[in-house]
């Protein structure tokens, strides 16, 4: 409960950096931060050893990756508007299992079953209902709207659990403090060479997401500043994520890409107040419990179209590259084909080195990115 809520804070905090800078840390940018995914494997296999190594291994990484934004004017060519295309696109398709998943789950029927899919359903309706008959900027709130409608429907089938917020406040009480620095960080090479490595595919994701929020929400590319600040504030609160509130490292939130692109909500002073609701959640640790009762299939029901808008951003920027040289298609079909094929087939990493199972096994992003830079760089241009 401890961890969830300094997580809540520090991704609240990491918002607001983004939205409003401090120096060239941020982009200035609609960007929600949170807790990533994508170090978990790796991550986990070092805290079970000791914690201390990790959070050493994360704070390193993560100066290391802010580094890397405020130098992304000196390698910023390394990733071209093609290959910033394909990963946009991998991600929307990466995030396909995750809303599909929760599409058919809840914490009380099992996968697949009727209530589970009748609940995710009706709410998918009320979005879409919402966004058709209403008019003008309220056709911006159906995602709430949906939100709100398939959570009361879902009470219907007793999907929703109270007990959460009880042993919340049992274990932390009503208002709580953050525990800050309460594990001493150790360093070990090895342990920093692969947390960093998994940074650079954060990066890259990172870049991902900076590049569709420019491209789906305000309609315009992206710029050098943007990105530069993006990654500096991806890296640079995630070795604070670490090392003062102990908790993995931060990134941009793909979700939320998807969110942006889909109700064109950019204000970041609207989207400040989200980061504030993160932060109370987190001193508040019963507010936090209390958002955690959302069964999955309501958040499934609004979230397969938002990760479909991902890949229909995606898609937009590839039209925008020049599809009928031999080289970009090749490029697209190769990096797409075996970044994202070879997390689909099980046992493929079985028999190498672990810290290429961690980086490309469960992440399509991370082969795409790779694959395309290469290729980019290998290629001969008048092919």
């Amino acid at each position: 409960a401890t961890l969830i809520q300094n997580a809540m804070i520090i991704a609240g905090i990491g918002t607001l950096i983004q939205l409003y800078p401090i120096w060239k840390v941020g982009s200035k940018l609609p960007i929600v931060m949170g807790i990533s995914f994508t170090f978990v494997s790796v991550l986990v296999g070092l805290a079970s050893n000791d914690y201390g190594i990790m959070i050493g291994a994360t704070i390193i990484g993560g100066i290391i990756e802010g580094i890397l934004g405020l130098t992304f004017k000196y390698w910023k060519k390394l990733i071209s508007p093609l290959t910033s295309a394909c990963v946009v696109l991998t991600i929307g398709i990466s995030l396909l299992p995750i809303g599909i998943e929760s599409f058919g789950s809840s914490s009380i029927y099992p996968m697949g079953s009727m209530p589970n899919i009748i609940v995710a359903t009706f709410t998918l309706l009320s979005c879409l209902l919402f966004q058709i008959f209403m008019k003008g900027p309220k056709k911006q709130l159906n995602v709430l709207f949906g939100l709100v409608m398939g959570y009361i429907f879902s009470l219907i089938y007793g999907m929703v659990d109270f007990n959460s917020i009880t042993t919340t406040i049992k274990e932390i009480g009503i208002v709580a403090l953050p525990k800050i620095f309460s594990f001493t960080p150790k360093f070990d090479l090895s342990a920093i060479i692969s947390v960093t490595l998994i940074y650079l595919v954060s990066a890259a994701e990172t870049i991902g997401d900076t590049t569709a929020i420019s491209k789906g929400g305000l309609n315009r590319n992206i710029k050098d500043f943007e990105i530069s600040g993006s990654l500096a504030c991806d890296g640079f609160l995630s070795a604070i994520s670490s090392g003062v509130f102990n908790t993995p490292p931060i990134t941009s939130f793909s979700q939320n890409v998807g969110l942006v692109s889909m109700t064109k909500v950019v204000d970041r002073y609207t989207i400040m107040f989200g980061a504030l609701i993160l932060i109370i959640a987190g001193l508040f640790p019963p507010i936090g419990a209390f958002f955690s009762t959302l069964p999955d299939c309501v958040l499934g029901g609004c979230t397969v179209m938002m990760f479909g808008t991902i890949i229909v951003s995606g898609i937009k920027m590839l039209t925008e590259c020049d599809l009928t040289s031999n080289r970009n298609i090749t490029i697209i079909a190769l990096s797409l084909s075996i970044g994202i094929g070879i997390t689909q087939v099980n046992g493929f990493f079985t028999y190498m080195p672990k810290v290429i199972q961690d980086i490309f096994s469960g992440n399509p992003v991370a082969g795409v990115f790779v694959i395309a830079t290469l290729l980019e760089l290998l290629f001969p241009k008048k092919h």
